[in-house]
């Protein structure tokens, strides 16, 4: 405006500034009252903006009054924050503003009544609207404007991408609902409240563990919506997880026992697990449950305890738990669920179920009938579906006790030169997520999209390998295979009559008006379709009496911008109209009409067609309803189709890597592995580097701990590592990386290795191993597998070997596990000669290349090792740590500094230990001379 200009300005600031001072409340309500027209209004002049914006941005910052708070003061205190009263007092006038609520404000608020914790996405035509708080909270989510509308702050997004955001809201652990209309303009047009406002209501509530529904998959095949730019996929697993806690003190002395029962449900597959177990107060058995499991979201009881608070706030998000009463919930909030099948379970695990039916009721689904790479999970998972995958994890984390049929089938898919074998592992490519897909349908949540992928998919895979059934029964052998693909066909034969009903286009566009080929099992659609023919007929016989009118014999209807059965009479013959006819539209040449009798029968046509959409979804429920009572009858073949993809998967992993077939025996207590590897270490190396295999020999009758010890990086960690993996593959019924194999079937693996604390629970590194230490010996019996590493480092020296000798002594003498133990503690290694036959020494191989001997002991330097990766027996006399602090390019200086110090206390502790043997050495001469006179005097 020029320096003048400016000045003008300066001082009108100034003086509205010292006004405000002055004026105080009554600025601010005139401020308040007029900000909005003066930001938004295009007429207000630069100079007024200023003269009223800036006084207000400094109430604002003076008063330290935040954006609600200002959207409150425009409303008169109307936010969200406002949404918890009653409905009488919504339609109360707004005392700051003199105005009232909108008919959609006062909707919104009745409805924001009824679900306090949910952020509400409100369909407003033909976008989604969000209202007071949840308009800031969505504002700040996902990166949109939110602005002041009538009383209250508001944000929108379009109606087409409303499962975009939804899915980001839940992201971030929020709980979103979707309010929809549910009147449409047509039928309302007709009816008593035409001039009321739309109804709405709350259809559908998504949290993570209840992503279900055709609105957050509304695409055709559910592989694209992983493809899809901006959108917040679905996690592997989406378990909600509901527990309970009994505490009980047997003794007053004794530590108290926790009796957690646990219930995990992921209700986007259908997938039930149930577990009730003792744990103490460090909950390691619950945390290990929690980690395995990796719930989206925790269901909890208001008096859990402090403990077990604390673990799940440590491992799990802090929004994704869920706070509910135990005293509200007994067996009988399962209501209509049978509960024959509940009374055989622990009483315990009942208990959860009330809460998570209770849950789940709510999102109207409550019919219950990490990396990986480098993992043992990565190598063995060459699965190709979905479904497949999640078993594969299944089997990977819970193996088995009968084994002999698995591997028989695994050897069967690695051996066998069937035809029948690629032509079932060339169905399962490319195959959408049907075990989702299905458990969507039981829902009645899913799209006609959706719907016809799963269905035309199950029928596809019936009729295929129902043509394969004579070579299955002729060239298989494995038991548990052909009795896996002749119960397939028949499974899936039902959903062959579900296909031939649905008219393929149809239910790829999504109309479900036309979705039906066969209108014989539906009268109410047929029906509706007749109304609405007998109407077109009408319609399009009064276009004769319209020809007649216009005296043109070749007349017809045209649809112009959606407008059917217009009436194009040129502009120079628009005399000639009858008077009651009504205008539509115009152009320079021409004008449009509908005469009296086309208008109401348009009209009556457009009522029709909005009941037959809502009598066709009516009926797709229905139809859904019929799929479910097949529901039970296909997960079961999902989960054949699953377990021949992890056949199938096994089977290259054996293939690609030389695994034999290890001998599991039950009952017996042995690992006995000849040229065991690692098996992702294995893969990891490649060709290029060859894994040095290792024996393994444990005997719970003879030699069942392995006290291993040798320089630092020799391979000790990951040989224990390997046993407890060639374990676990073994029990799962996979072949394993070994020329050969023999394996007794253990209760558990139990294992303490790494250094880590956990600050957030109070917790330092030498707790935490202890802690798992202890864990272990509790727990630990004489069929389970046991893996120590390093006991004892944390602490001082002498602590440290008493501990790992004490607890070493303890697995020997008393657990009688089979036990692996790491170790670099020297005097542990004395326990061979105490237990011979239990106990064995042994190290990993190395061959020591000693630097040149110096005279001057300021040159010395530390040895240079040369790892072999080998088991060999006997203990190492050293651990060679200055060996690694070269291999981590420790400076040279440094390293010769060590090296010295190194020797002078191995001079020091050498000649103590000499001085301590020739001590002994004179007490044992004494004692014999001693000896010697008192023999030669009894003989006197």
């Amino acid at each position: 405006d020029g320096d003048m200009q400016f000045s003008k300005n300066s001082q009108l600031v100034q003086l509205c500034l010292l006004s405000h001072f002055r004026w105080g409340n009554k600025w601010k309500l005139l401020c308040v009252r007029i900000l909005p027209w003066i930001i938004f209004s295009a007429t207000c002049s630069n100079t007024l903006k200023v003269v009223f914006v800036l006084p207000l941005l400094c109430m604002l910052c003076t008063q330290g009054l935040t954006l609600s708070q200002f959207a409150k003061a425009v409303s008169g205190g109307s936010g969200a924050g406002n949404s918890q009263e009653s409905s009488s007092e919504t339609s109360a006038t707004n005392r700051r503003t003199k105005s009232i609520y909108t008919p959609l404000e006062q909707q919104f608020l009745e409805i924001k009544a009824q679900y306090k914790d949910v952020l509400l996405c409100v369909e407003c035509g033909y976008k989604y609207r969000f209202f007071g708080q949840d308009a800031e909270i969505a504002a700040k989510e996902l990166n949109i404007f939110c602005h002041i509308d009538h009383n209250f702050m508001t944000a929108s997004i379009p109606a087409h991408r409303l499962f975009v955001h939804v899915r980001r809201l839940v992201s971030q652990g929020y709980k979103v609902g979707v309010v929809k209309q549910t009147e449409t303009s047509a039928l309302k047009a007709v009816g008593a409240n035409k001039s009321s406002l739309f109804t709405r209501q709350l259809t559908a509530l998504y949290t993570k563990s209840t992503l279900v529904g055709e609105d957050m998959n509304p695409l055709l095949k559910l592989g694209e919506l992983e493809d899809a730019e901006d959108v917040v996929v679905d996690a592997p697993n989406s378990y909600l997880m509901c527990l309970s806690e009994t505490v009980e003190v047997s003794k007053p002395h004794e530590t108290p026992v926790c009796l957690p029962p646990v219930q995990a449900v992921q209700p986007s597959t259908g997938d039930v697990m149930l577990d009730c177990f003792q744990d103490g107060p460090t909950r390691s058995e619950l945390e290990a449950r929690v980690l395995r499991v990796q719930p989206v979201e925790v269901l909890v009881p208001s008096d859990v305890s402090l403990e077990t608070e604390r673990l799940l706030r440590s491992i799990v998000y802090s929004k994704i738990l869920r706070i509910y009463c135990p005293s509200l919930f007994s067996v009988c909030s399962v209501g209509s669920q049978s509960l024959s099948s509940l009374m055989s379970m622990d009483s315990a695990v009942i208990c959860c179920l009330g809460p998570v039916i209770q849950y789940l009721t709510e999102f109207n689904l409550e019919r219950t009938d990490g990396t990986v790479k480098g993992s043992l999970l990565w190598v063995l998972d060459h699965t190709q579906t979905p479904f497949g995958k999640r078993l594969m994890k299944k089997w990977v984390t819970q193996p088995l006790k009968d084994i002999q049929a698995r591997q028989d089938a695994v050897a069967e898919v690695l051996s066998s030169e069937s035809s029948a074998l690629p032509s079932v592992r060339a169905l399962l490519r490319r195959l959408p997520d049907l075990e989702r897909g299905i458990c969507s349908i039981y829902h009645k949540k899913c799209s006609t999209q959706e719907f016809y992928l799963i269905i035309s998919t199950l029928s596809r895979l019936g009729t295929e390998l129902q043509a394969l059934v004579p070579v299955v029964q002729s060239q298989l052998s494995s038991a548990l295979l052909k009795d896996l693909l002749l119960a397939l066909p028949t499974l899936l034969a039902p959903s062959q009559s579900f296909v031939h009903l649905l008219n393929e286009n149809a239910a790829k566009a999504g109309d479900k008006t036309q979705l039906f080929s066969d209108l014989t099992e539906f009268p109410v659609i047929r029906e509706r379709k007749d109304e609405i023919e007998a109407v077109l007929s009408q319609i399009l016989e009064h276009r004769r009496e319209v020809r007649l009118i216009l005296k043109n014999p070749s007349l017809d209807y045209v649809t112009v911008s959606g407008q059917e059965f217009l009436i194009e009479v040129k502009n120079s013959m628009v005399s000639s109209v009858p008077g009651d006819w009504v205008k539509i539209s115009s152009t320079k040449a021409v004008s449009r009409f509908h005469t009296p009798y086309i208008a109401e029968r348009h009209k009556r046509l457009l009522q029709l067609r909005e009941q037959l959409v809502i009598d066709c979804n009516r009926e797709w429920i229905s139809f859904l309803h019929q799929f479910g009572e097949y529901y039970h009858v296909m997960r079961k073949a999902v989960c054949h189709l699953a377990t021949l993809d992890c056949f199938f998967s096994l089977a290259d992993v054996a293939r690609q890597g030389n695994y034999c077939r290890p001998v599991v025996l039950d009952g017996e207590r042995q690992i006995v592995i000849k040229e065991g590897r690692h098996p992702v270490i294995d893969v990891l190396m490649g060709e290029q580097d060859q894994y040095v295999p290792n024996d393994t020999s444990l005997q719970g009758n003879g030699r069942r701990v392995m006290i291993i010890t040798g320089p630092n990086m020799g391979g000790k960690s990951s040989y224990i590592r390997q046993v407890a993996l060639i374990t676990i593959m073994a029990q799962m019924g996979s072949m394993v990386p070994a020329q050969e194999a023999r394996v007794g079937i253990v209760d558990a693996i139990y294992t303490r290795m790494g250094a880590s604390d956990n600050i957030a629970r109070g917790r330092s590194t030498f707790m935490e191993e202890l802690l798992e230490a202890s864990e272990i010996m509790c727990r630990a019996t004489s069929q389970s597998l046991v893996i120590m590493d390093e006991l004892g480092r944390g602490t001082s020296t002498h602590d440290g070997i008493a501990i790992a000798y004490a607890a070493l002594e303890f697995f020997i003498r008393d657990v009688k596990s089979l036990t692996l133990f790491v170790t670099h503690y020297p005097p542990l290694c004395e326990l061979e000669s105490l237990f011979p036959q239990h106990v064995g020494n042994y190290h990993m191989a190395f061959l020591l290349n000693e630097p040149d001997r110096h005279t001057d002991l300021e040159e010395v330097s530390p040895e240079f090792i040369t790892f072999l990766y080998q088991l060999t027996e006997g203990a190492a006399a050293r651990s060679y740590g200055l060996n690694v602090a070269r291999l981590a390019e420790i400076p040279e200086p440094i390293l010769r500094t060590a090296a010295l110090k190194s020797k002078e206390l191995e001079a020091v502790v050498n000649t103590r230990k000499r001085l301590v043997d020739e001590v002994n050495k004179e007490i044992f001469h004494t004692d014999l001379c001693h000896f010697e006179m008192c023999v030669v005097f009894i003989t006197f």
